[in-house]
């Protein structure tokens, strides 16, 4: 059966009516890093900030693992508004957010296991140990509240809502950094009052947003009598959506694989370069996520592109999306250069972490252009929904991350291990494009 086109143009002003709201609420979530690792760096001891850097980036590896929740609920939602679907893609939601309660509470009843494996995993001295723990116990009761929180903005971004994804992510993060700064410098928590402020941005961010979804089908007694369970349970679109998410963790497992594998060659050079390069690497991660709105905007227009099954509508998303994002990331990437190291002043008050940071950024300032076309084709991949094309790019970007990390960090130390990233993005951006131009046709039917 030939399936019917819904003919719509996609402009520049259609590009940034989602991506500048999305930016906005994205940026947030690195300068919240940001305000925690100051926060903390700031007192003038390293092994407690290598232990929120630490746990940090363990909490984004566990979480990236279900990140599933968030871009799968995305395109899968972008296609069904594409394709007219009457409930908003409400079934795709409903899903993602039993998958988030599950996960979250079987995080919780197993945190001791992993607070093992990670320390195994990222082998801190004793002083950055003691404060990871710390923060992890209590980091951790954020879990199911941040996997609502996924599906939540995926189904909004899905629908183009992007105001109000921007809102729910301010919500996290503004609530984050008002109460890490009153709980550290207030009452003095330190690591636990920085973990805390997390916790509670999360929890503020879920209940508002299953407010607003309740409303949106004019409440909870009405959303209940759309859920028919025979659909919400129906095979295929259950295979479907397990395969998705699938591919997607395997793809965020990768990803992240490669950010934990440079963090912990960071751990085992020292406090100093450990810190020093949490610091450059969150210019990369602000990098990434102002370019991420770029994506989420490639990644909705594409995605209601294939389900109104119009392919003019996605080529005019991949150009846009392309010629935006260049000169996004160059723009980011002058910021950088001349004024990173005002940033890396901020952030800590130890003079041997600044000295270090600032002999290394240059090489991170490059990261916007060498990140960007990867980071814009995982919005387009998503909105497509191709994601064995992402789950084996990814794959593939790592093996060839860890091959050249290895020779170039024993050559090159540290800037072995920076060049070694920027292979990452490029080797994962080749690939993606490779895969799409010949996907691409397969996508539309006449």
């Amino acid at each position: 059966m030939t399936r019917p086109s819904y003919p719509f143009d996609v402009r520049s002003r259609d590009v940034w009516a989602i991506a500048l709201p999305a930016s906005v609420a994205f940026i947030t979530e690195p300068l919240a890093g940001l305000v925690d690792i100051t926060v903390i760096g700031r007192q003038g001891d390293a092994a407690l900030l290598g232990g929120v850097v630490i746990g940090a980036l363990i909490f984004d590896f566990i979480f990236s693992l279900a990140y599933f929740l968030r871009i799968g609920t995305a395109g899968l939602t972008a296609q069904a508004i594409g394709a007219r679907d009457p409930h908003d893609g409400l079934l795709h939601v409903v899903r993602a957010i039993g998958i988030a309660v599950i996960v979250g509470l079987a995080m919780i009843v197993l945190q001791i296991p992993l607070l093992d494996v990670s320390n195994l995993a990222m082998a801190p001295s004793a002083g950055v140990a003691e404060a990871f723990a710390a923060y992890f116990h209590v980091r951790i009761w954020a879990a199911p509240f941040s996997l609502i929180n996924y599906a939540l903005l995926g189904w909004f971004y899905g629908r183009a809502a992007a105001k109000t994804g921007m809102m729910l992510q301010l919500i996290i993060h503004i609530t984050n950094i008002v109460l890490s700064v009153g709980l550290v410098y207030g009452l003095g928590w330190g690591v636990t009052g920085v973990a805390l402020g997390t916790v509670l941005g999360q929890v503020a961010a879920a209940g508002l947003g299953l407010y607003l979804l309740a409303r949106h089908f004019g409440g909870v007694r009405r959303l209940v009598s759309l859920i028919v369970p025979g659909d919400l349970l129906h095979g295929h679109a259950l295979n479907r959506m397990f395969g998705l998410s699938r591919d997607l963790m395997i793809r965020s497992l990768a990803l992240m694989s490669a950010y934990a594998w440079f963090a912990a060659q960071g751990s085992r050079m020292g406090e100093v370069p450990l810190s020093a390069n949490a610091i450059l690497l969150n210019f990369l991660m602000i990098s990434g996520f102002f370019l991420d709105g770029i994506a989420q905007a490639a990644e909705q227009l594409c995605g209601k592109a294939v389900g109104a099954n119009w392919r003019p509508a996605y080529e005019s998303a991949y150009g846009l999306s392309f010629r935006w994002g260049t000169l996004l990331a160059l723009g980011l990437a002058i910021i950088w250069f001349l004024g990173g190291w005002f940033l890396i002043d901020f952030m800590t008050t130890s003079e041997p972490v600044r000295a270090y940071a600032r002999g290394f950024l240059w090489i991170a300032a490059l990261s916007s252009l060498t990140g960007m076309p990867a980071f814009v084709y995982d919005g387009i991949l998503v909105g497509s929904t191709l994601n064995v094309v992402m789950r084996n790019g990814m794959v593939a970007a790592l093996g060839i991350f860890l091959v050249a990390a290895i020779p170039l960090q024993a050559g090159l130390g540290n800037t072995g291990l920076w060049v070694a990233i920027h292979i990452f993005f490029v080797a994962r951006a080749g690939f993606y494009w490779w895969a799409l131009e010949r996907k691409k046709a397969g996508l539309f039917t006449a």
